[in-house]
């Protein structure tokens, strides 16, 4: 209980946007009625959303894990302790494809956790949940396993083999731990699966060996590095095992490959079916995204492939996943991140793929825009070229043109095949 803590968080104030996107501006026809009578609550009334989540202490001097949506967009994270103490919190990184963040606080001698092994965990074995639903600060919450390396319906990614468990947890317990009855932590509690919003008997937890991983790539290197071989998989049904010839609907099947990519170069083919990596054997498809994405790129992985009714044995180099959704905030305290967020734009550098996808010089996409930016018309896609008139190739670049900007900034932008000035009143 008392390596268990509160997250608070003040989300950073988002310009609101119409039915196409856009911002609401100066066509809006009431927009001076309410702003002359200082009317709250209108629609462009941007006062910054609060919310509450929780977290767990993993190491004395103040690590702290928790779910990465519980600080997205976050300008000012609070961590409050059993014993009432508050410290602010320092995000260290999030990875949105596994939802783990790792955050930090100023202080030392704390209680920790201790870990446990989720591999071991079973269905029926009972497991308790603490943390602040509805912010009810260290509630405990009982209940069983009820499944293992679940798949999420509509989780893309499949990076994580969820806990399923009918532990009662609701909004305010995410990111808290999932505890054995050992006293370990097997899992963050991270989703709940429901009509309501509320606890519906399904929620949903990330196993705490896939969230160390993450947390020890972030506080490294402050990203996660994570394996590919461009291939897109499908689950082996009934029908596909007997057509194929398997004994049994097993494995992950190949429905593409990426031209060019290592499984193509490795020799894998359409209408493969992918039956272990690395020895480990895949009896459902959503395995196979989490296995190799923990292989470091460049190494190799060796594929048992069934194709015409037999076993293939290949070889395929890993290659590293290209995270297009990383933001690169400019933000993070000092002057020139102070000049960038006063715009209100949050950018990321594109990698020479997407460069020629979009058929621009520039390097600096816009992620999201809010405040001066967004009321300027900067919107999400847009390629930044130069600032103040000075042509910008990197978020530093583009923080040391803004740096000097008095109340007024320039922006080159490219959107889609066309260029055009802004000018933001900061």
């Amino acid at each position: 209980g008392p390596a268990v803590v509160n997250v608070a968080v003040v989300e950073r104030a988002r310009a609101q946007r119409d039915d196409d996107g856009n911002p609401l501006g100066a066509d809006d026809p009431f927009g001076d009625f309410f702003r002359r009578f200082g009317i709250p609550n209108h629609p462009r009334d941007n006062t910054p959303a609060r919310g509450e989540g929780s977290g767990f202490i993993v190491s004395p001097d103040g690590y702290i894990l928790t779910n990465a949506h519980v600080v997205a967009n976050a300008s000012k994270v609070t961590v409050k302790l059993t014993d009432r103490r508050e410290f602010e919190a320092k995000v260290i990184g999030s990875d949105e494809r596994t939802d783990v963040a790792v955050i930090k606080i100023a202080a030392g001698n704390l209680p920790t956790v201790r870990i446990g092994d989720p591999s071991k965990l079973r269905a029926g074995e009972w497991v308790a949940a603490i943390g602040s639903p509805f912010g009810f600060e260290n509630s405990v919450t009982v209940g069983v396993v009820s499944g293992i390396a679940r798949n999420l319906p509509g989780d893309a990614g499949n990076y994580v083999p969820f806990i399923q468990t009918d532990v009662a947890v609701n909004p305010g317990n995410s990111g808290g731990p999932l505890f054995n009855l050992n006293g370990e932590v097997v899992g963050i509690n991270s989703q709940i699966y429901s009509n309501t919003g509320a606890y519906q008997g399904l929620s949903f937890a990330i196993p705490i060996d896939v969230a160390t991983g993450v947390r020890e790539q972030l506080i490294k290197s402050g990203r996660v590095s994570r394996g590919r071989i461009g291939v897109t998989i499908q689950e082996v049904s009934a029908l596909l095992a007997e057509n194929f010839g398997l004994d049994r609907p097993r494995g992950a099947a190949v429905s593409s490959v990426e031209s060019g990519g290592p499984a193509d170069k490795a020799g894998v083919r359409p209408q493969d079916v992918i039956l272990s990596v690395n020895g480990r054997a895949i009896e459902h498809s959503n395995q196979v995204p989490a296995i190799i994405a923990a292989i470091k790129p460049g190494a190799k992985a060796e594929l048992e492939v069934w194709r015409d009714r037999a076993v293939k044995h290949l070889s395929v180099t890993v290659d590293e996943l290209k995270e297009s959704a990383t933001v690169a905030r400019a933000g993070g305290g000092g002057q020139g991140a102070d000049a960038i967020d006063r715009l209100g734009l949050s950018v990321r550098v594109l990698t020479g793929e997407e460069k020629q996808q979009l058929h621009t010089s520039g390097s600096l996409i816009v992620v999201d825009s809010d405040g001066s930016a967004a009321e300027a018309g900067i919107r999400s896609g847009d390629v930044v070229l130069a600032a103040n008139r000075v042509r910008v190739a990197s978020i530093e670049e583009l923080r040391n043109a803004v740096k000097g900007s008095g109340r007024t900034a320039s922006l080159l932008v490219q959107r889609g095949e066309q260029q055009q000035i802004v000018a933001i009143r900061i």
